[in-house]
């Protein structure tokens, strides 16, 4: 996981990963704005727009974890991990993808052109 502050236009957040070996992963990813008011962080991210990418195809994206198409298998990875519960109402994104081994790249913006502080989440949910 990582910490950071969004910002726009250039100032987006980027991470990467590396999945190594033969085998896809499955992968729980979350960028937690609104949620991390409970942990006393001040200045959240109100919407996050969490986009995973292979160069420049997107391969996933979400910017409500509740609109996404399968709510109740991101709450049971989040269990299965031990990643503390993203709140009902609240705007925080999370998916979950199966990525074959390779480079992959995370990108965080403010899915209404907000700024603020974003916790940016990788689970690894096995093969």
């Amino acid at each position: 996981s990582t910490r950071a502050r969004v910002g726009t236009g250039d100032g987006v957040v980027i991470p990467g990963l590396v999945i190594a070996g033969e085998n896809a992963r499955t992968l729980l990813v979350r960028a937690v704005g609104p949620g991390l008011a409970a942990f006393g962080v001040s200045g959240a991210l109100a919407r996050p727009a969490l986009v995973v990418r292979s160069a420049s195809a997107v391969v996933a994206a979400n910017s409500g974890w509740e609109a996404s198409a399968d709510p109740g298998a991101l709450v049971a990875a989040a269990q299965r991990t031990g990643a503390f519960a993203l709140q009902s109402g609240r705007a925080d994104a999370a998916l979950i993808a199966t990525l074959p081994a390779g480079p992959w790249t995370i990108q965080v913006a403010g899915a209404d052109g907000g700024t603020g502080v974003v916790l940016i989440e990788v689970y690894d949910l096995g093969a």
